[in-house]
Order: structure tokens, then sequence, then C-alpha cells
């Protein structure tokens, strides 16, 4: 009971934001010297896509990680037309797809640094928990010497 308490506050009290300007993110980046993740995803027709959602970015574990950590890019491309995007943000997606997932993989998602150089990959669904997804994130995360 006492566990089930302490992840409800912890749910309550971290809240991540899943940006969906990569411009923004990376000026947000720069400003606070956090790397971007960015995950193309399929949210109403990938099945990979909405377990890694689920399962991993939703996770308590890996949204108290990333609210310290992370700035945030979902780049969506959704089929039904219920959940069609704006023109703006079909825009803003393919564009980000042209630059970094050209073959159209999904799910897939990268890490990147704020000028936008790749430290580590996930092609399709991370076959592993929230845990180890954040472990992997923090051993790709480069050690800043001051």
């Amino acid at each position: 009971m006492k566990l089930l308490f302490i992840s409800l506050l912890l749910s309550i009290f971290t809240s991540i934001t899943w940006l969906g300007n990569y411009s923004q993110a990376t000026t947000e980046a720069v400003k606070t010297h956090k790397l971007i993740l960015i995950n193309f995803s399929g949210s109403d027709w990938c099945g990979p896509c909405i377990r890694e959602r689920k399962e991993i970015l939703e996770n308590d574990v890996f949204t108290t990680y990333a609210a310290d950590h992370l700035i945030l890019v979902r780049a969506d491309f959704p089929r039904q037309k219920k959940n069609q995007l704006s023109a703006e943000q079909v825009k803003l997606n393919e564009a980000l797809a042209d630059k970094f997932n050209p073959d159209g993989k999904f799910p897939y998602t990268i890490l990147v640094d704020e000028h936008g150089k790749i430290l580590k990959d996930w092609d399709g669904f991370p076959n592993e928990s929230a845990e180890r997804f954040v472990q992997q994130i923090s051993a790709a995360t480069p050690v800043v010497k001051q």
C-alpha cells in the first residue's frame, strides 16, 4: 500500500512534456544542457509503438528520469482519420523523419545531443524493461568535463 501511494505521488508530481517541434527542443536543450530523445511512432496502427509507449515511455521509472535529464520529442504518424494531425505538425514530423528516419522505421527512438549528433538508437521495440532503457540512456550520455 505504501509503495502504491509513493508511485501515485511520483506520477502526480513528475510531469513530462512531449514536444512536436524539434527546433524548439534543440533550443531548450542548449539552454538546459539536456539530451533529446526522439520517438518516431505510429500511435494508432503500430503495435510495437503502442507497446513501447505503454511499457517504457509512460512507465514511472522513465518519466521520473526524463523529467530531469531529457527533452522529449514525438514524431507521430497516425493513420486513422480521427487522429490526424494538423498540416503544420505533419510538416514538422516529415522534416524530422527526413533528417533522422529516412527509412521510415517504426518504432524508432533516438537519443541525440543538442547539435543533433546521434548518441544511441533503438530500432524497433526495445525488448527490455523501463529500468534497462533508462540505464542505456544514462550509459550513452557523454561525461561533461569542467
